[in-house]
C-alpha cells in the first residue's frame, strides 16, 4: 500500500487553515504533526481519500505554556514532549504531564502535539482496517463489526450511537429502533412510544402490516435471528393507542396557520398528524364515507382490523384535525383553487386507485381485485367462483387470491408477468399464499378471455419471456408460441394501479400521470401544494406512505415559518436524534455532555437465541374477519427487546490528553466558540470530537486548581512503544485535613468518550483516602459496565487503576509508576519446551511446569524481545514471567490480565483483596527495606501472610501465596531492587 497523490498546503494562519478545512474531512485532512494520519492515509482506511492535505504546524503563535489568572494556557500546536517536561505543568499539572509522556516513544512525542491528540481517530481494529474492508458506522457504514466480533480492547461501557444502525437505515420512516428498544427494557413504555411517534405517527398499524426492511437489516441476521421487530412495535403500538388521550394531544402552543389535506390515506393521516402537533390547524378531506384509505379500503381484515383503523384516526380527531368526509374534491368550494385560497398550504395524498385495464376483449367479464378486497372487507363480497385466477403479482393480487379461498374457492390460481424471484408482492407475503394452497404461475401473462355459451370459462395465458428492456423500463416481451390455459370460474384482476390528479388541473405540472414533486420535501410546481405517498411514486408501502407524508409536514411547517430541527435532510427532531446518540438517559454509567450517555445492551445479547414468535391461527382455521396472528405476549416481548445489541460504535476514544483535560475540568478553545472538554469527545463518522468542518483547535486551557488538589493518572497499555491504552484513570481530588472534598474521577479508553464515574466521585466525599475508599470508589466506577465478549478483564483493569489512583493521595501508598504494559510480540515455540527452554526460576534455578507461582498450566511458551511469555488455549498472548525480584532475574506474578481472568467470578471484595497482594508482591507498596534479616522484613511478611489468611479464608485460594512468599524470603536483594526493577517496567 502507498500514499495517492493529493495536494498539500501550509497554512499561513489559522483562519486560512479553517476556510481550507470547510469541506470536511471527506475532501480535507488536517495535520499537526503526528504521524498517525499518513499512515490512515497510507492504509487508505477511509472510502474516499483526501483532496488536500493541510499542514498547521506552519501557523505561528499556537505553540507555547503560558500562565494567568484563567489557569494555564496551553498551545493547540504545543508538542506532547514540552508537556511532559514543562516544569509548570509538571508542578501544578502533574496529572497531564504524565497523560502526555505516556504517549507513545519519545521520537512520537516531540512530533505530536496537544490539539492532534485530542483530536484523533478512533483505534477500532475494524475502523483501521486497510483499504476500508470495514465500511463501519463510524465511516458511514451500517453497522459495527466489533460487537459481536473481535473486541477485546473496546468499550466496556456501551456503544455510542455514532450513525443511524443498519435497522433504522433500512426503515423508511427512519425510526430510532435501538432507542425505544432501550426504553422498553427500562419499562419506560411512556418515552419508547415518545420516541416512536417522532417518526412513525401510526405504529399499531404498522406493527400489523409493515414489511419489517428493519428486520432484514438487523445485524443479528449474520449470527442468529433478527429481532422481531415488528412484534415489538406492534405491542407498543396497542399500548400507545389504549394512552391515546395522553399522547395525542392538541398542541399548546397554536400558530394560526391553517392546512388543508385532501386524501384520508396512511400519507394525509401522517401530514396531518405531524402538522397538527406543529400547532397548524388541520383539515381532511376525502371522498369516502371512513377514513384510512387503503388501510380501510385494501388491505384485508385479517391483517389489520377495522376496529385498529378507527381507534387510530379517533386519536388523531382528539388532536383537533376536523375530518371531512363524503367530500370528493374537485369543483365549488372544494376545488383545488378554493382550498388555497381558504388555506395557508395544501397536502395531496389522495393515492392511487384508479385500476389498470388489461385491454382484452370481453374484459368486461372480469372482476376488479380492488373492488373484490373492499367488499369482502366490509362483508359484501358476492359469492366467489369455485375455481378463480388471480392476474397480477403484487402484494394486493396476493390478498385477493387468499381472501378468495377464505371465501370460499376452491381453487385460486395466481399468475404474473414476473419470475418468481422478480414478482413485487412481499416475500413473507407470498409465503403465506403458498402455505394457503395457492398455486403461484410465474412469466404468464394474460393472452386472451376464455368464454363457453357466453360466460367465463377461464383464460389462455402467453409465456413471458422479459418484463423490462435494456434501460429498465416496463416492456413486457412474449414468447407466442408458448401458451397455456387456465379454466376457471372467476377472473380477479389485481395488475396496479394508476393515480387521477384530474382535479388538479394545469396548477400542478404531471410527469407519467404523476405530480412532479420535490422527492425531499414533497412540493409540487403550484405554490404551497405539496404532495406524497402512492400519488407520487405508485403502491407502496404503508410506512412508505407514512415517512412521505412526514417529510412534507416538515417542509410546510418550514414554509410556514416553523422551526425544524436541523439534521442533514430533517428527517428528525432534536429529541430522536439526542437518542440516537445516546445523549439523554442513558442506561449504564452516568455522564454528562456530548456523548455523556451511552447506549447499553444486555450482555445476554451477545449469546445465540431464537427470536419471539406469536401465535398464529391454524392455517385450516383462519377466517376472512379474523387476524392471523396475535400480539406478543407481555414476557415475550420483554425477552425480545434484551436480543436487541442496541447497535452502536464500540470503538473508545484514545486520547491520552482527553481523560486528564476532563478530569481537570478544562476547556477547549477553537477558532470559533470555547466548549467544555466534558463536552468536545463525541462519537460521530469521521470524528471523535464535536468540532464542525473548518472549526480547528487552538488551545486548552486548564483552570486554577484549589489548594491541597492531589493528582493521578494511570495507564495500562500493550507496549511502552505504542500510545494506545488498553484502559486509563484520571484522578483529581481535593484533600481538606486528611478527608476528600471534590474529586473527579475519569475513565480513558473502556468507552467512546472519556467516562466520568459519578457514583465514585459522590461516594468520596468526606473519605479518607484509605484502602477501604479506594476499593469501594473503584466498585462504584465499573458500576453499569456491559463488557463484551472478550474484553471482561478491562473490568478488573480498570477497578485497580482508580483504587492505585485514589490511595495515592496519601503517604500510605505513594504512586511510584504509572503507566502498565502487557508484553511485546509474541513468538510461538515448542509447546513442551525441553527443561533447558523452561524460563529460569528465582535462585537460578530451572522450574518445570510452572514458570512462576500464579501462572496457570496449560501454557505454550514463546519468546519475545528475550523474555519467556505464555499463550492460553484461546490464543492470547500472555506474561509467564513478568515482574522483577532481583536485578537480573525475572520472575514472579501473573499479569493484570490473566488475574482478571482467574478472579471474574469472584465477589468484588475478593477481586481487590487478590489485586492488592499482586500489587504489594510486584513491589508497588514497598517501603524500601531490605527483605530477609533486615528492617522491613517482618512487615512485608506479615503483610504477606494477612492477605494469604484472608484469601484462603474462603477454601478458594488462586495464588500459590506461600511459594511466592518463600521466594521472596530465599532471595537476598532486597525490596530496592525490587522497586527499582517494577519501575522500569510499568513507565
Amino acid at each position: 500500500m502507498a500514499l495517492r497523490s493529493f495536494s498539500h498546503t501550509d497554512a499561513t494562519s489559522i483562519e486560512h487553515a479553517a476556510a481550507l478545512a470547510a469541506p470536511g474531512p471527506e475532501k480535507v485532512a488536517v495535520i499537526a504533526g503526528g504521524t498517525d494520519l499518513l499512515g490512515a492515509l497510507k492504509d487508505n482506511i477511509h472510502p474516499d481519500y483526501p483532496e488536500l492535505l493541510v499542514n498547521l504546524k506552519t501557523v505561528v503563535g499556537l505553540r507555547g505554556v503560558t500562565e494567568d489568572k484563567r489557569g494555564l494556557r496551553i498551545g493547540a500546536l504545543t508538542t506532547l514532549h514540552d508537556l511532559a517536561v514543562h516544569p509548570v505543568v509538571r508542578s501544578k499539572l502533574p496529572v497531564l504531564a504524565e497523560a502526555a509522556r505516556s504517549v507513545a516513544s519519545p521520537e512520537l512525542r516531540r512530533m505530536g502535539t496537544a490539539g492532534g491528540n485530542v483530536c484523533q481517530e478512533p483505534r477500532c481494529w475494524y475502523y483501521r482496517c486497510p483499504d476500508n474492508r470495514f465500511h463501519c458506522l463510524r465511516k458511514g457504514g451500517d453497522r459495527c463489526n466489533a460487537i459481536l466480533g473481535e473486541n477485546r480492547y473496546h468499550s466496556i461501557f456501551g456503544a455510542a450511537r455514532a450513525a443511524d444502525p443498519s435497522c433504522t437505515q433500512h426503515c423508511p420512516a427512519h425510526v430510532s429502533i435501538p432507542s425505544y428498544m432501550a426504553r422498553i427494557r427500562a419499562g419506560d413504555m411512556r418515552a419508547a412510544a415518545e420516541i416512536v411517534l417522532d417518526c412513525n405517527p401510526m405504529p399499531a398499524i404498522t406493527g400489523r402490516v409493515c414489511p419489517h426492511y428493519c428486520e432484514r437489516g438487523c445485524n443479528r441476521c449474520d449470527f442468529d435471528e433478527p429481532v422481531s421487530v415488528r412484534q415489538v412495535e406492534r405491542s407498543l403500538g396497542d399500548w400507545v393507542l389504549e394512552h391515546a388521550a395522553e399522547l395525542y394531544v392538541a398542541p399548546k402552543r397554536r400558530t394560526g396557520k391553517r392546512v388543508a389535506v385532501i386524501g384520508a390515506g396512511p400519507a394525509g393521516l401522517s401530514a396531518a398528524f405531524y402538522l397538527r402537533r406543529a400547532g397548524h390547524g388541520v383539515t381532511v378531506f376525502d371522498a369516502l364515507p371512513e377514513a384510512g384509505g387503503m388501510l380501510v379500503g385494501g388491505i384485508p381484515a385479517y391483517r389489520l382490523p377495522a376496529e385498529v383503523v378507527r381507534r387510530q384516526v379517533a386519536a388523531y380527531a382528539g388532536m383537533g384535525i376536523e375530518f371531512r368526509m363524503g367530500e370528493a374534491v374537485g369543483r365549488g368550494p372544494t376545488s383545488l383553487a378554493a382550498l388555497r385560497k381558504a388555506f395557508d398550504a395544501v397536502f395531496l395524498g389522495t393515492g392511487a386507485w384508479k385500476e389498470k385495464r388489461l385491454g382484452l376483449e370481453h374484459e368486461e367479464k372480469l372482476d376488479s381485485g380492488l373492488r373484490f378486497l373492499a367488499e369482502a372487507r366490509s362483508g359484501a363480497a358476492k359469492s366467489v367462483g369455485r375455481r378463480v385466477l388471480v392476474i397480477g403479482g403484487g402484494n394486493v393480487a396476493v390478498d385477493v387470491a387468499i381472501s378468495a379461498l377464505r371465501l370460499g374457492a376452491k381453487e385460486v390460481t395466481m399468475a404474473c408477468l414476473e419470475r418468481r424471484d422478480q414478482m413485487p408482492a412481499f416475500p413473507e407475503d407470498l409465503e403465506q399464499a403458498q402455505l394457503e394452497r395457492v398455486k403461484i404461475l410465474p412469466s404468464w401473462g394474460p393472452s386472451r378471455v376464455l368464454l363457453r355459451d357466453g360466460v367465463l370459462a377461464g383464460m389462455e395465458l402467453v409465456r413471458c419471456t422479459d418484463v423490462f428492456d435494456a434501460q429498465g423500463r416496463f416492456a413486457p416481451a412474449f414468447d407466442a408460441g408458448t401458451k397455456t390455459t387456465v379454466e376457471a370460474d372467476q377472473v380477479l384482476v389485481a395488475i396496479g394501479t394508476g393515480v387521477d390528479v384530474s382535479y388538479a388541473g394545469k396548477a400542478v405540472r404531471t410527469a407519467g400521470g404523476r405530480p412532479v414533486v420535490d422527492e425531499a420535501t414533497g412540493a409540487t410546481s403550484a405554490s404551497s401544494v405539496f404532495a406524497g405517498g402512492d400519488m407520487t411514486r405508485g403502491p407502496a408501502s404503508v410506512v412508505e406512505a407514512l415517512a412521505a407524508g412526514r417529510r412534507a409536514a416538515l417542509a410546510i411547517h418550514r414554509e410556514l415559518g416553523g422551526v425544524v430541527a436541523k439534521e442533514g435532510d430533517g428527517r428528525i427532531s432534536r429529541k430522536a436524534r439526542q437518542e440516537r446518540q445516546g445523549r439523554k438517559g442513558a442506561t449504564g454509567q452516568g455522564g454528562t455532555g456530548a456523548g455523556g450517555g451511552r447506549t447499553c445492551f444486555e450482555p445476554a445479547a451477545l449469546g445465540r437465541s431464537r427470536r419471539a414468535t406469536t401465535i398464529e391461527v391454524a392455517v385450516g382455521k383462519r377466517t376472512i374477519g379474523g387476524e392471523d396472528r396475535g400480539t406478543l405476549a407481555a414476557e415475550l416481548v420483554e425477552g425480545e427487546v434484551r436480543r436487541c445489541l442496541d447497535c452502536g460504535c464500540v470503538a473508545v476514544n484514545a486520547s491520552d490528553l482527553a481523560t486528564a483535560l476532563v478530569a481537570l475540568g478544562a476547556s477547549i478553545r477553537t477558532n470559533r466558540r470555547t466548549i467544555a472538554a466534558e463536552e468536545f469527545f463525541d462519537a460521530r463518522p469521521r470524528r471523535s470530537t464535536v468540532l464542525e468542518p473548518g472549526e480547528l483547535v487552538t488551545e486548552l486551557v486548564v483552570p486554577p486548581l484549589a489548594a491541597g488538589t492531589r493528582q493521578a493518572f494511570l495507564k495500562f497499555r500493550t507496549r511502552r512503544s505504542i500510545d494506545f491504552p488498553i484502559a486509563s484513570a484520571a484522578v483529581v481530588m481535593e484533600l481538606r485535613g486528611g478527608r476528600i472534598g471534590a474529586a473527579r474521577i475519569v475513565l480513558g479508553a473502556v468507552a467512546p468518550v472519556p467516562v466520568r464515574a459519578a457514583a465514585a466521585e459522590a461516594f468520596l466525599r468526606g473519605k479518607r483516602p484509605d484502602g477501604e475508599t479506594a476499593a469501594k470508589a473503584a466498585a462504584l466506577a465499573v458500576e453499569g459496565a456491559t463488557p463484551l465478549g472478550e474484553n471482561r478483564f478491562k473490568v478488573a483493569i480498570v477497578k485497580a487503576l482508580v483504587a492505585r489512583a485514589i490511595r495515592g493521595g496519601s503517604a500510605k501508598y505513594p504512586l511510584r509508576g504509572t503507566s502498565y504494559r502487557f508484553d511485546e510480540p509474541f513468538t510461538p515455540v515448542d509447546p513442551h519446551p525441553t527443561d533447558d527452554q523452561r524460563p529460569r526460576g528465582v535462585g537460578g534455578r530451572r522450574r518445570r511446569g510452572r514458570a512462576c507461582p500464579g501462572v496457570p498450566d496449560g501454557l505454550r511458551w514463546g519468546r519475545a524481545g528475550g523474555r519467556w511469555f505464555g499463550r492460553d488455549g484461546r490464543g492470547l498472548a500472555r506474561r509467564a514471567c513478568r515482574g522483577v525480584v532481583g536485578s537480573s532475574e525475572r520472575c514472579c506474578m501473573t499479569t493484570w490480565e490473566m488475574v482478571a481472568e482467574k478472579m471474574k467470578d469472584l465477589p468484588p471484595e475478593r477481586q481487590q483483596e487478590v489485586l492488592d497482594f499482586v500489587e504489594f508482591v510486584r513491589g508497588r507498596a514497598g517501603t524500601g527495606a531490605a527483605v530477609g534479616g533486615t528492617p522491613g522484613a517482618s512487615s512485608l511478611a506479615g503483610r504477606l501472610a494477612e492477605i494469604r489468611r484472608r484469601i484462603e479464608a474462603s477454601g478458594e485460594p488462586l495464588l500459590d501465596v506461600d511459594g511466592v512468599l518463600r521466594e521472596v524470603a530465599e532471595r537476598r536483594g532486597g525490596v530496592s531492587a525490587l522497586e527499582a526493577g517494577a519501575d522500569e517496567n510499568v513507565r
